[in-house]
């Protein structure tokens, strides 16, 4: 065997054993290797495809060897790559940039953290995939940045060698659809000591304040570098609270009162002052100002435009829910032993989907060229829910497959989630087919709801009130009654399927035993 042979041995077989001295052969495969014998056989170089034959041998890992060593026959290399923006979501172009990391000279390895974007749906992290020096950032804190272009210029050993995808060592930089990065939604840090009424808490030092991007807006627009908030929400969260107490000067939680010593008996008795409330602190006003569309707004400006191509007609109604009112009291026991929150407005989705049954085209879409009505088998019904980061509809996925029960657990946990807990996830924005907004648990009766396309209806459900009405025998009484606006794509429904679909919907809300009667009719058929 000719020292080119052994030389090849010894780059293309390796691991902990020497077994065979002269190749410090590691495989266990002992000369049934595949490797071992080419090893052996491997003639002197005598041409040019000879030479590229030895190239690739040489640029093949062993399936025994650490996915994470790098080697190479070569002197070690380095090459500079783009590291491309990846596609984070269907239909999403661009990003805006929250917050940066890294910067140029800084060593990262796989899955460090490079930088903090969000979309139109969510907030995530971007994480790298190589070993290597940072060269350029290609985008400043709140630019936007397109989908599929360079984020940034790292210098990788050896050409990209070692990159931990287990396949060939060499990246290809001619093929932008493989370089694109891996998202990752962040972990929040470990809890420091429990607390609730203790001293507002630092967050950790992981090099990322925990926050929502709302408060994070806030703080670039006022100059505030929210690594000096401290911060009073969960695991040292800075709320919007804690920025507005420092733009007023005042803190966001007031001191315990001190106890009052107690007065001398022969002294008179005397009404306690009223207590005098501190006015809410509020940002300095400094004149007009402009900034740029980002986030929630640019993408309801989107779906607001696109409404505008449909034709709303409205139907509005009331309905007595002291019955449902009842239903939910009798319930909540149950609900409770489960760990389920149950709301009225679990009850009336359920009740929305069984009425959808009977009204398919409520559930449907129009195709883009308005060729077809499309019919979705689904009921992903959507709720409207005002969250620090604005206005998001997320959806249930299945209802008519749901019990009341199992929609009372997806509310609680989109709600807990749109409240800044795990977030959104993309999947439960994505695939609404019929929307609810209960904007009557912030205040209002009626109101005019507007379609978000591709869906055609929409109902908003206003406040419960006391008020008197006349029941069979003529009798006034204090009913719970609450009013319901619809809004409907005029292409595709009209105002007697409508009519129809609230008549239905209603009359289960005023007698919810009908909801147990529809459910069993629906699981026989």
């Amino acid at each position: 065997m000719n020292r080119l042979g052994s030389s090849v041995g010894r780059r293309v077989c390796r691991g902990g054993s020497n077994n065979t001295k002269s190749l410090r052969h590691g495989c266990t495969r002992g000369k049934s290797c595949i490797r071992f014998s080419t090893s052996i056989v491997t003639p002197a170089v005598s041409s040019s495809s000879d030479y590229l034959s030895l190239g690739t041998i040489r640029r093949r890992r062993h399936p025994s060897a650490s996915p994470s060593r790098p080697f190479s026959a070569s002197p070690s290399s380095k090459a500079s790559i783009p590291f491309l923006l990846a596609d984070i979501g269907e239909g999403i172009a661009e990003v805006e940039l929250l917050q940066w990391f890294v910067s140029p000279g800084d060593e990262v390895s796989q899955f460090d953290r490079v930088c903090e974007v969000q979309s139109d749906k969510a907030t995530v992290e971007i994480t790298s995939r190589f070993d290597g020096v940072v060269e350029s950032l290609n985008g400043e804190v709140g630019e936007m940045l397109n989908v599929g272009e360079p984020l940034m210029m790292i210098s990788v050993e050896g050409g990209g060698e070692g990159g931990g995808d287990g396949g060939d060592d060499k990246i290809k930089t001619d093929d932008p659809g493989e370089m694109k990065q891996k998202l990752s939604i962040p972990e929040a840090p470990n809890a420091g000591a429990a607390g609730g009424h203790g001293p507002r808490s630092k967050p950790a030092d992981t090099g990322k304040v925990l926050t929502t991007p709302a408060v994070r807006k806030m703080a670039r627009e006022h100059g505030i570098d929210l690594a000096t908030v401290a911060g009073s929400g969960a695991k040292g969260r800075v709320l919007k609270e804690d920025v507005l107490a420092l733009l007023g000067g005042a803190p966001s939680i007031p001191p315990p009162a001190s106890p009052a010593p107690a007065a001398a008996s022969a002294a008179p008795s005397s009404p306690p002052p009223s207590p005098v409330l501190a006015p809410l602190p509020t940002p300095p006003i400094t004149g007009t100002r402009r900034e740029p569309v980002r986030g929630m707004t640019r993408l309801m400006i989107k779906s607001m435009n696109e409404s505008l191509s449909i034709p709303h007609f409205g139907y509005a109604d009331e309905i007595d829910v002291s019955a449902l009112q009842e239903l939910r009291s009798s319930l909540k026991p149950a609900a409770e032993a489960m760990g389920i929150r149950l709301s009225p407005l679990a009850i009336m989705i359920k009740a929305a989907s069984i009425a959808l049954t009977n009204h398919p085209v409520l559930n449907s879409s129009l195709s883009d060229d308005s060729s077809e009505i499309i019919y979705h088998n689904a009921h992903n019904i959507g709720v409207a829910m005002d969250t620090p980061r604005g206005l998001v509809v997320p959806n249930i996925k299945s209802v008519q497959s749901l019990s009341i029960f199992d929609v009372a657990g997806e509310l609680n946990r989109l709600q807990a989630d749109g409240q800044g807990g795990a977030g959104l996830k993309e999947a439960d924005l994505k695939g609404t087919t019929f929307s609810l907004s209960n904007i009557g648990a912030i205040g209002g009766t009626y109101m005019s709801p507007v379609i978000t396309p591709p869906q055609v209806a929409i109902g908003a459900i206003g406040k419960v009130q006391t008020l008197p009405r006349f029941d069979a025998e003529m009798n006034v009484k204090a009913a719970k009654v609450m009013e319901v606006s619809w809004a409907g794509d005029h292409r595709i429904v009209d105002g007697a399927t409508m009519a129809r679909f609230s008549n239905e919907w209603k009359a289960m809300l005023e007698n919810p035993s009908l909801i147990l009667a529809k459910v069993m009719e629906v699981s026989w058929a």
